[in-house]
């Protein structure tokens, strides 16, 4: 599942910020992240609240006085907060809630394999999503792609439309 999760972290973002500049390739990144915790044998600590907190503490103090590089490496913590939020995380405290919650993550299943056919369903939806930036951000066009992938300023082409 990444298509759920892509397009469902960069509508919020467009929705919260409205920022034409924002740097979507940390976000996008760090929406898809968590899920390598399937490697580990499921959802471990990169679903837990307390990953995405201590990444956004690195950002913050590895950026101190480099306003651009907080900028857009803030994505990457927002990407892996709202990847919580729209894999419904947050409802197996004793991953979500580790260390707090204790240290053992109980054989927690990835939140995904949880969900069944609904999983379809969720990707259908982040496709959707992800063809109304490829079609609003003016994507098809082969030279402003190249742009987005070498600024990451895929909101940009929204600018003036709702």
């Amino acid at each position: 599942m990444l298509l759920w999760y892509l397009g469902t972290a960069l509508g919020a973002v467009w929705f919260v910020f409205r920022d034409p500049s924002f740097d979507v390739r940390p976000l996008a990144l760090g929406a898809v992240l968590p899920e390598l915790d399937g490697l580990f044998g499921g959802a471990r600590i990169m679903h837990s609240l307390a990953f995405s907190l201590v990444l956004l503490a690195i950002v913050m103090l590895a950026t101190i006085g480099r306003r651009a590089a907080r900028k857009r490496w803030l994505g990457l913590p927002i990407g892996t907060m709202l990847h919580l939020v729209f894999d419904g995380a947050w409802a197996y405290a004793p991953v979500f809630g580790w260390p707090l919650a204790g240290w053992s993550f109980d054989d927690a299943p990835m939140p995904f394999a949880e969900r069944g056919w609904w999983n379809l369903v969720l990707e259908l939806v982040g496709l959707a999503i992800l063809v109304w930036f490829w079609r609003r951000g003016g994507l098809s066009d082969p030279a402003r792609r190249r742009e987005v992938c070498r600024t990451g300023q895929l909101y940009r082409g929204l600018v003036g439309h709702s």
